[in-house]
């Protein structure tokens, strides 16, 4: 054996081991151990020393395994035929040994375990752990907590969360630096350092020696498994090395969980440079060692990484011990390596250079860069095993033990100084791993241990330039997929950014370095540092300009874009994460006014990256047309932080902002996106595919808006405010391309925008500068108000839950940010502005969840459209949010009509932003507002009521905002001459609305109405003077406007401004030639602003003079302006109040308005109407007439289905009723007609055109589910709960029949029992009918379209053709009347005995389907198959229980049961009992009937024998008595008394042939109830004590004689009781029986009571069967009656009973032969039997008749007392922990969900149990989600979830693992549609399993 040869190699020494026979047994090596641990002890170990080392050099020799390992052939030989694991496993125990010095290991343990200071729990878990987190405590955002510290803790009342770890974390309990110490569990609060004793210097000394040499052959492995290949490794040769080390690093976990103390000495071995030295350094005579020392080097120099000193000699002592770890200090020959390296690099990129269509580029790097990217150097074990766990991708079980070290504090500090120094060779490892997603896990599972703590994070930046490595390390990552920027300058652009499609960011591998960053910089000492370094700044910036301008779209303008690129999610997850994130991160950390310098920092790199890249682009003035990139990251770094710096540091915005042309060029491409975003909604860049729909999407929505178009928004606000207003506007215009509409004339010419397109751009401009100038986000709102107008905001548009809330109000990213979700503020926000909506429960299945809805005021006030259109990602929800409003203002009586959107009043502006406002004072704004007021009076084309929406908006905005300088206006008033050149005075807005406008030259295409052939020369220049030089006139040059502004910025300083006039530099926008002539006409206008308002407001309300100005009535107005009446209405409203506002605002205005309504206005002139728009105005009319004809049909046609959805269709609710027409009420009709309703024809069921019902046959174990006592079973929550079937009505009934079987004849057992309580199969119907050829053909034609169907047409199933209720089957209906029923109903005079005699013959006679059997008919046939159908709707386990398989009397017992089932489950329906009477639903759904024709047609096939027919037992006395007892060794049949009298009842009326008459029906159920009686005496006789039984048989006896004896329950009681103490019945009973008879005294009432209570079951059963069968309605009643109601509508009451005195049941017998000898006949059968069996005999006389109604478990109230138990509990069947655990809600029974270790005949355990506790049906809890699922049969459904958090909303997949609680009104519904069948009518989401589940 290998053991002995490796004891064999120590021979040389001088140690007495030489002489040990080979240490394979345990006890020698313990000895060795002890020997050498006594050694050791001495003063003078060194021979001890020398002597361990020897033995372990043998022991853990790491040539062989490996070896072995490596090359399966040579394994044999070289283990010697133990294969490779022996000599591992060998070398394991006698470490173990040697550790333990000679004791036990496991005492040893417990002996190290004894001195752990366990201040910190540590805990290591990985990937779908369960954890939580408790923001109340929580310091760093990234605490975790086990389930073990969390519920020892006191989180009550706390924000915590449970969540399924992703990465894998480790627990933080006992950790102040992360969480708060009052969140610490029990046993982490002591700082229990103190009172734990020294570690005696023995214990561990053996550890010392032992575990360098250890770790050091687990490196030697490492090193040796790691074959460097010329391509990367595979994955597979990595996976055996790491299987082979398996036990090996196991052993080391094991080791670091015996607690602090052993995890001390593993520190000081880990981080010992000397040790690590000596062993590592490949010097020495060790070939071995050597070779380990030259693999070692190979895998640095292919990792691209250098080893410091490059030369041969390895003892050079270190530069100097002080120097920090990092290899940056210990730089020596790394200049050399730069060669090297760019070659390894090349390839790397040529591997992947498919990916990007577009070349790469390769930045030239820095020395800097290259110290940190390529220089390693390991000093210590801890270095060399972290550079191993790199390269083999980060093993989970080295991760966990590298984990499981750090609550030791020194172990943590080298570790992460370590972790650091390999940052560069993590990220090359990482980016070239094949399974990236893996590895990013795991490293972020090891950094956020090391990095969300503060103080360490702090060090590590101190001490080995954290922030300079990782920032390198993130810039050298993204150089590898540079590309060109083609934005702005294609050909000479210097620009690069990263290249979407490339792996890197695609596949997101950048996010673990990412948040690493984003973890670190949310600690404020690391942040300064940052921010204070200005090199780091500039580098940063430098990486933040990589994604500037990355993904760009460019618009198609001829055909469709072939390959719709999906590169923009990469795009947008890019810029949120490496750039927003960490900027928020650092904008977290300028929060007060000491950090200004920050801020002017950042701002500055800032603005210079900003010019570079302005350069780079070689941008001047001209956006490039038709392209747009959403992606500016550094103009949003800009804004960001100058909204910081004037809203908390008190920055003077003006010291931070550049000149104006930077501003200019700056406010360029956030103003195109604006204008992009128009265009995508107006569809003009539809050819590029439904992609840029979704950016422009993404742009907005809530995880980004507040990175992306928020900053966008204030940044071009910032500009508005600085620039001229003139300028701004007019830019605005021409980006949007509306320049050429906004001209009086009614025709334009367009260059760059087609006609259809120009509605929806016009619209946008006027949004977006509404937006700009109403949106205060940045400018001086406060968090909690920006907090309230987002809610609102979602609040307006869609009632929303609590978590869709929190999801869509965009947070700051930040986690340190203060407005956490869940926070005090969110709640108290929410609580201020929406109302809680319960979670409501419809009919129909569809559950709701707990909704917040606005409140009343807050639609009254605080509605803003403006947020609302800023915040939609869907237009439509802008419209949802007006509809809803619109709903309000009904409602609430304030407005009747269609409001317009509502004008809200803003939060004051910041100083600093007061400029903004300019924009409402200039008169290029004015001109436009004049043009489009007039155009939209003129009804000019293009032009929609949202345009005139906002222009008044934009009014009323400058009203709102004017400054005052009405005073001195009013002094400088002189009439309109005094302003000759130009449109308007002055630039405010209030006096420019009185100034009159006389005439307007426009450009006009010739053929334009305006052109008039004599037009007046002399007008023009009366007017407007001469208009060639005046620039201001023509505001359509708005682009030669904004062109002479933007010259007077650039050209300050030169005097000739107005001269130079800058060509246009691009001149894309229309080719030549393309225009038409066009001419100057002169337009008459004579309007002002006001004037034009007051006739638009005739114009809105079609009435000449209807606007008469209030405070002429009414001065008071002007004094208190606020008048509510104003606040909601539709355009006449918001126009009065913009006139009233005019007015207020100055004493002109007030004036011009009464003089303009003073005249009284003629008619607007008529226009002159060309032919062409006279088209387009009938054409309008046209479809409007149409469009209200199309409306007034769908209404018709809506009240149309609703009357028959009402009549006809019952889909939803088991509750409604459906009329059946199956029974049509005329007596004089002879045949029941049915409607069929696929051909619609309507006719009787014939023999050979059959009708049927549409029914859906299902197997069912309801009923069996039953249990006898009242208390509901509880799902159980402990090992102690277990729930056991045998208490429940299927169990006890098959007790029962198998009690029977083994003592009687199986054929007689057969009928003395019915099945079916388990698998029984229950039939409901729709109520529609159709002939069974149209179903035939109905269903072929469902086989060829087998679209998506949530069923099988292969099995059968369907869906009603009208109801489309879910059906398996057609059940023929029976040819016949009606009105048979009524003949037969007749009463007769018979008397009983002449009636049973009748009974007797007509079941006598052969079986015969109506027709005789040979000629087939159709109906036969269909009977056939109905019956085929039902038989194979349930299982054959459910059908069979004969001992001789396939007897006849199996299918007999079966086809009754099948009754019985379906009576008993509408029992159920109706809640266990008759009390309420009524047809009920069930009733008219009902299809009983039917299916009693059928079954009663099969039953008749079979006749029972007359010998062995029951009825005559119940009927005759039978003389000879003796010959049943004469053969005994044939058993015996069963005794009447032991047959179940229901079933015997179904028997007999299934026996006779259809339809019945009711007069036999009656005398059947007379002859049957006194058998039943009788069995209640029996019982109770059973049931009393010795004492009771003698009194009563005594005074029972003296009554015997009298009248009436045979209906005393007295009498016969003392017959049975003395006819059966001749039997051994009542000897057997021991003293142990007394215990179970009940101690209470039997009065009379409750003896009657008991009777009663016995005979109910059966009489509730057959009065419904009465009830199906002749169409008798049910009486209703109160309980205590129920039995003399239901026993008189049967008919045993005889008609002359009183009903004064006490009801007595006995009076209802009516005993076909004298009572007391049938009896006796009776007992002698029963006494037969218990001769033998006593016991048996007694147990099956006392029948439990009363079943409470099925329940589901009860289930406990906390969510998380079931989650806890079941989701680690080991599966019962495998014994593993499942990984999807369920447990089934009827029996408490837990499942594998979707286990194949469970699977059983390719079922797999799910469905297997459906079928065995439901008989197809199961009901499951799914544990770790918290929904329930159904299976029915083949299908499953995901019904939903009876769990629900504190704000009414489900938690499917507990992804937000807020605590739940029972929602007892869903479980209600569960447990309703599992008793009513109805699964498949109401959930709609069906889809197969495959046996999957």
């Amino acid at each position: 054996m290998a053991a002995a040869a490796a004891a064999a190699a120590v021979g040389g020494s001088q140690s007495p081991q030489a002489e040990l026979p080979a240490p394979g047994l345990a006890l020698d090596k313990a000895a060795t151990a002890a020997h050498l641990k006594a050694a050791l002890s001495r003063p003078d170990n060194r021979a001890g020393a020398e002597e361990l080392q020897a033995l372990l050099e043998r022991v853990l020799s790491a040539e062989r395994p490996l070896a072995a390992a490596a090359d399966g052939e040579e394994a044999a030989a070289a283990g010697g035929g133990g294969g490779p694991g022996a000599a591992e496993e060998e070398a394991l125990e006698w470490c173990k040994c040697l550790l333990a010095g000679g004791g036990g290991y496991d005492e040893f343990c417990a002996a190290v375990r004894a001195y752990d200071p366990a201040a910190l729990c540590g805990l290591v878990w990985t990937a779908n752990f369960v954890a939580y987190r408790c923001r109340t405590c929580g310091i760093s955002p990234c605490m975790s907590l086990c389930a073990e510290c969390f519920h020892q803790g006191d989180h009550t009342g706390h924000d915590f969360n449970m969540f399924r770890s992703q990465a894998g974390g480790a627990c933080d309990c006992g950790d102040s630096n992360v969480m708060r110490e009052s969140g610490f569990c029990k046993r982490h609060q002591i700082k229990s350092s103190s009172n734990i004793p020294c570690v005696p210097k023995d214990l561990l000394m053996m550890s010392e020696f032992v575990l360098p040499r250890f770790i050091f052959c687990l490196i030697q492995y490492l090193r040796e498994g790691y074959n460097e290949p010329a391509d990367v490794p595979s994955e597979k040769d990595l996976n055996k090395v790491l299987q082979l080390l398996e036990p090996q690093i196991s052993f080391l976990e094991d080791l670091t969980k015996m607690g602090g103390a052993m995890r001390s000495v593993l520190t000081q071995v880990l981080t010992n440079q000397q040790n690590y030295k000596d062993l590592t350094s490949g010097l020495g005579e060790n070939a071995c060692a050597k070779k380990s020392h030259e693999k070692y080097l190979i895998a640095l120099k292919s990792s691209g990484l250098t080893y410091p000193e490059d030369k041969l000699v390895y003892g050079i002592q270190e530069p100097s011990a002080g120097t920090s770890t990092l290899a940056v200090q210990g730089f020596a020959g790394a200049t050399g390596t730069l060669g090297q390296l760019d070659s390894s690099d090349e390839e790397d990129q040529d591997g992947s250079q498919g990916l990007g269509k577009r070349k790469r580029v390769k930045l030239s790097s820095n020395t800097k860069d290259q110290s940190i990217m390529d220089v390693l150097k390991h000093k210590s074990f801890l270095e060399e095993l972290l550079f191993w766990t790199i390269k083999y991708e980060f093993p989970q079980k080295m991760v966990t033990f590298l984990l499981n070290m750090l609550p030791d504090q020194e172990y943590k500090v080298a570790f992460t100084k370590t972790f650091v120094q390999h940052y560069a060779f993590i990220m090359k490892t990482l980016k070239k791993s094949h399974e990236s997603d893996t590895m990013s896990n795991r490293i972020v599972h090891i950094s956020v241990q090391l990095f969300s703590n503060e103080e360490l994070a702090r060090q590590v930046t101190e001490e080995c330039q954290l922030l300079d490595i990782m920032v390198t390390v993130l810039l050298y990552m993204m150089e590898s997929c540079l590309i060109k920027s083609e934005l702005q300058d294609e050909e000479n652009s210097l620009h690069v950014v990263v290249n979407c499609g490339e792996a890197l960011l695609k596949n997101n591998t950048y996010w673990p370095l990412v948040s690493d960053f984003i973890n670190i910089l949310s600690h404020q000492s690391v942040a300064k540092r940052f921010l204070e370094d200005h090199g780091l700044l500039v580098t940063w910036m430098n990486f933040v300009s990589f994604f500037q301008g990355m993904n760009l779209n460019k618009r198609e303008l001829n055909e469709h874009v072939e390959f719709e690129s999906q590169t923009y999610y990469a795009a947008f997850a890019a810029e949120l994460e490496a750039c927003a994130q960490p900027m928020w991160g650092l904008l977290s950390h300028c929060k007060v006014r000491e950090t200004q310098e920050y801020t002017r920092n950042v701002v500055r790199y800032c603005l210079e990256a900003l010019q570079d890249w302005f350069d780079a682009i070689n941008f001047v003035d001209e956006p490039a047309p038709n392209q747009v990139t959403f992606h500016l990251p550094l103009h949003r770094y800009y804004a960001m932080f100058l909204s910081k710096a004037v809203k908390c540091q008190e920055l003077d915005l003006d010291s931070v902002l550049p000149d104006q042309e930077m501003l200019m060029k700056l406010m360029i491409h956030p103003l195109q996106i604006q204008a992009s975003l128009a265009e995508i909604h107006s569809n003009m860049w539809v050819r590029n595919g439904l992609q840029i729909k979704g950016q422009a999407m993404t742009y907005v929505q809530s995880h980004f808006c507040n990175s992306m178009i928020d900053p966008d928004i204030y940044l071009l606000q910032v500009c508005a405010s600085r620039l001229d207003p003139d300028y701004f506007i007019s830019s605005v215009f021409e980006r949007f391309k509306v320049v050429d509409l906004l001209t009086m004339a009614s025709q334009h010419q367009n260059t760059v925008l087609d006609a259809e397109h120009e509605r929806s751009m016009l619209e946008g401009a006027l949004t977006f500068l509404v937006i700009l100038l109403s949106l205060r986000l940045h400018l001086g709102m406060s968090d909690d108000e920006i907090l309230r107008a987002e809610m609102v905001a979602q609040l307006c548009m869609n009632d929303r839950t609590h978590s869709s809330l929190l999801d869509l109000i965009p947070e700051n990213p930040n986690p340190k940010s203060g407005i956490i979700p869940g926070s005090y503020s969110f709640e108290s926000v929410l609580s201020a502005v929406a109302d809680f909506k319960a979670p409501v429960f419809e009919p129909g299945g569809s559950m709701q969840q707990g909704m917040y809805t606005p409140k009343a005021e807050v639609w009254d006030q605080e509605f803003d459209p403006v947020m609302v259109i800023l915040r939609t990602v869907y237009r439509r929800d802008v419209q949802s949010a007006m509809d809803r409003y619109t709903a309000f203002l009904k409602q609430s009586g304030k407005f009747p009509g269609n409001p317009w959107p509502p004008y809200k009043k803003r939060t004051p502006l910041h100083p600093s932003y007061k400029g903004l406002m300019r924009l409402l004072h200039c008169k290029t704004l004015h001109i436009v507002l004049f043009t489009l007021l007039y155009k939209i009076l003129m009804d000019h084309q293009n032009l929609s009521e949202h345009v005139l929406c906002m222009v008044l908006y934009l009014i009323e905005l400058g009203l709102e905002n004017s400054a005052e300088e009405e005073s001195d206006e009013e002094a400088s008033v002189c009439g309109p001459e005094r302003c000759h050149d130009s449109w308007f005075p002055g630039s405010n807005l209030v006096s420019n609305m009185r100034h009159f406008i006389n005439y307007v030259r426009v450009r006009v295409p010739e053929t334009a109405p305006e052109v008039k052939r004599d037009s007046p020369a002399s007008t023009s220049s009366d007017s407007l003077g001469s208009l060639q030089n005046s620039g201001t006139a023509q505001v359509f040059s708005l682009v030669a406007e904004r062109r002479k502004k933007f010259q007077e910025i650039i050209n300050r300083s030169s005097s000739e401004a107005n001269q130079v006039v800058r060509p246009k530099t691009s001149n894309k926008w229309s080719a030549p030639g393309s225009a038409p002539q066009l001419t100057t006409a002169i337009l008459e206008i004579k309007e002002s602003i006001l004037s034009l308002l007051i006739k638009l407001h005739h114009k809105l309300s079609g009435k000449q003079n209807s606007y008469y100005p209030p405070w002429l009535d009414d001065i008071e107005i002007l004094i208190q302006p606020e008048i509510p009446k104003y606040s909601h209405g539709d355009g006449i409203t918001a126009v009065e109040r913009i006139l009233l506002k005019a007015a207020l605002q100055s004493r002109m205005n007030k004036r011009i308005i009464e003089e303009i309504c003073r005249k009284v206005t003629p008619p607007v002139p008529p226009k002159k109407v060309t032919a062409a728009e006279k088209k387009t105005l009938d054409k309008e009319e046209r479809r409007q007439k149409a469009r209200e004809r199309q409306q007034k049909l769908l209404a018709e046609f809506a009240s149309r289905q609703k009357s028959f959805m009402e009549t006809a269709m019952d889909v939803d609710s088991p509750e409604n009723d459906i009329p059946m027409e199956i029974t049509a009420a005329e007596p004089q009709i002879s045949e029941a007609v049915y409607d069929c309703v696929i051909c619609g024809q309507s006719g009787p069921s014939s023999e050979d055109r059959p009708t049927g019902l549409v029914v859906l046959l299902q197997a069912s174990s309801v009923l069996g589910q039953c249990r006898d006592n009242i208390e509901p079973k509880k799902l159980p929550i402990t090992e102690e709960e277990q729930i056991y079937p045998w208490d429940t009505c299927a169990a006890v009934h098959d007790v029962r029949l198998s009690l029977l079987q083994r003592y009687f004849k199986d054929s007689s057992c057969l009928l003395a029992v019915s099945i079916g309580w388990e698998g029984g199969v229950y039939v409901q119907t729709c109520g529609h009918t159709l002939h069974i050829d149209c179903h035939k053909s109905y269903m072929e034609s469902l086989r060829n379209d087998q679209v998506l169907q949530g069923f099988s047409v292969d099995k059968g199933e369907f869906t009603c053709p009208l109801c489309r209720q879910f059906a398996n089957s057609v059940l023929p209906c029976y040819p016949g009347s009606n009105v048979e029923n009524n003949l037969w109903q007749r009463p007769s005079n018979k008397n009983i005995q002449d009636l049973i005699k009748e009974v007797e013959e007509l079941q006598g006679r052969p079986g015969a389907f109506p027709v005789s059997i040979s000629s087939e008919t159709n109906l036969s046939k269909e009977m056939e198959s109905v019956m085929k159908d039902i038989k194979n709707t349930t299982q054959k386990k459910y059908r069979d229980y004969s001992k001789t398989p396939g007897s006849p009397d199996n299918d007999f017992l079966f086809m009754y049961s099948v009754a019985r089932t379906n009576l008993e489950l509408e029992l159920i329906h109706r809640g266990g009992n008759l009390c309420s009477g009524g047809a009920s639903t069930a009733g008219k759904r009902s299809c009983l009937n039917q299916l009693f024709h059928v079954l009663a047609l099969h039953m008749r096939l079979y006749s029972i024998d007359s010998e062995y027919n029951p009825w005559r037992k119940l009927t005759q006395l039978v003389e000879e008595v003796n010959s049943q007892l004469g053969n005994e060794e044939q058993q015996p049949e069963v005794p009447i008394l032991y047959h179940d009298v229901t079933s015997l009842l179904l028997i007999q009326i299934l026996m006779m042939p259809q339809p019945l008459r009711k007069d036999h029906f009656t005398c059947i159920v007379k002859v049957l109830f006194t058998l039943l009686y009788t069995q209640a005496l029996v019982a109770l006789s059973v049931k009393c004590s010795e004492e009771d039984r003698s009194a009563w048989k005594h005074t029972g006896a003296l009554k015997k004689n009298t009248c009436d004896a045979e209906k005393s329950h007295e009498v016969l009681l003392s017959f049975v009781i003395s006819e059966l103490s001749k039997g051994k019945l009542y000897h057997e009973e021991g003293t142990q029986e007394c215990a179970m008879v009940s101690p209470i005294a039997w009065s009379p009432e409750s003896m009657e009571k008991y009777l009663q209570d016995f005979c109910l079951p059966f009489l509730r059963i057959t009065s419904l069967l009465q009830h199906h069968l002749f169409g008798e309605d049910l009486p209703s009643c109160q309980e205590e009656e129920e039995f003399s109601v239901l026993s008189s509508c049967l008919g045993l009451l005889p008609t002359f009973y009183q009903t004064e005195h006490p009801f007595i049941s006995a009076s209802c017998l009516d005993w076909p032969v004298p009572a007391f000898d049938i009896i006796s006949q009776w007992c002698f059968e029963i006494n037969g039997f218990t001769e033998r069996h006593a016991e048996q005999g007694k147990a099956l006389l006392i029948q439990e008749s009363r079943w409470k109604l099925p329940h589901l478990l009860q289930l406990p109230e906390n969510y998380n007392t079931i989650f806890q138990y079941y989701h680690r509990k080991t599966c019962s069947v495998c014994t593993k922990v499942p990984k999807d655990p369920a447990v089934c809600l009827v029996c408490g029974t837990f499942v594998c969900l979707k286990g194949l270790c469970c699977k059983q005949q390719s079922y797999c355990e799910c469905v297997l149990h459906s079928q065995n506790c439901g008989a197809g049906t199961g009901i499951f809890l799914l544990i770790n989600a918290s929904v329930i699922i159904i299976i029915r049969g083949h299908r499953f459904c995901l019904w939903g979830s009876v769990y629900l958090d504190a704000h009414g909303e489900e938690d499917r997949d507990l992804r937000r693992g807020k605590p739940l609680y029972i929602c007892k009104e869903r479980y209600k519904v569960l447990e309703q549609q599992w008793i009513s069948h109805t699964f498949d009518h109401i959930n709609k989401r069906w889809g197969p399993h495959y046996n999957g589940l």
